[in-house]
């Protein structure tokens, strides 16, 4: 009972299913929570540190219930990663209220709902959290207005939290991958009307690094911030990008 915990939200897929499994492989016992029912409890299957719950965070009531499913599960909280995130290629124009609403619903007022809910037991345990930004949350993308708006959100969030908690022994950091090697990259593919080779070939093309990041990488960067050998970077966006941001 003594092991860290992680609450990892969006793990049905991508750096989410990542970044669980490899908190669980060093020893996290894991809160892995998705909307997708069949793929987050197929997150159970990989490893018996991992346990689920099945929801959309996209309300402060939520969150609020994932919190706490989690500290009575697994009796504490050490690592909070706001992974979960949506995309919806549209300009301002062709932003309806919906895309609008339901992005910045998961991608930015979640991240704060489920922040507010885990600092008080982060505090317990001088805990970390890591936010899935975007290296569009640095810097603007085309036909992504509220996706960029959300995640430059969570970027000016970070630091305005790292800053009130760092008294408190909480550490609170940004990642902001570009294209990473994810069912999001492909559907983003699909919705320009291309196929997967092609929106990977395409993504891999505007790299300074010729290929996209693996989904493991960013997880493995997570991992290192949530060690003690991050324990002096805080209020940090850490892009993880190949140099696009540069």
């Amino acid at each position: 009972m003594n092991k860290k915990v992680a609450l990892v939200s969006g793990a049905s897929s991508g750096i989410g299913t990542a970044v669980a499994c490899t908190l669980a492989d060093h020893g996290y016992r894991i809160m892995a929570a998705g909307r997708d029912a069949g793929r987050t409890e197929e997150l159970r299957e990989y490893s018996p540190n991992i346990e689920t719950w099945i929801g959309d965070i996209g309300s402060a009531e939520a969150c609020t219930e994932l919190t706490g499913h989690c500290i009575q599960k697994l009796g504490r909280l050490d690592l909070l990663v706001n992974n979960a995130g949506i995309y919806f290629p549209a300009n301002a124009e062709n932003t309806n209220d919906e895309i609008w609403t339901s992005t910045i619903a998961v991608n930015l007022s979640a991240v704060f709902y489920l922040s507010r809910e885990a600092i008080p037991h982060l505090r317990e345990t001088r805990g970390v959290i890591l936010n899935i930004a975007s290296d569009w949350g640095l810097a603007g993308g085309k036909d992504a207005v509220a996706y960029c708006a959300s995640k430059g959100g969570v970027v000016m969030m970070t630091k305005a939290m790292a800053l009130d908690h760092a008294h408190e022994g909480i550490r609170i950091n940004a990642v902001c991958p570009g294209d990473v090697e994810t069912p999001m990259l492909y559907e983003e593919g699909v919705a320009r009307g291309l196929d997967a080779d092609e929106a990977l070939r395409q993504a891999a093309e505007m790299s300074p690094t010729g290929r996209v990041t693996s989904a493991s990488e960013v997880a493995a960067l997570v991992l290192y911030l949530a060690s003690d050998a991050a324990a002096q970077i805080n209020g940090a966006a850490i892009p993880i990008d190949g140099g696009n941001t540069a």
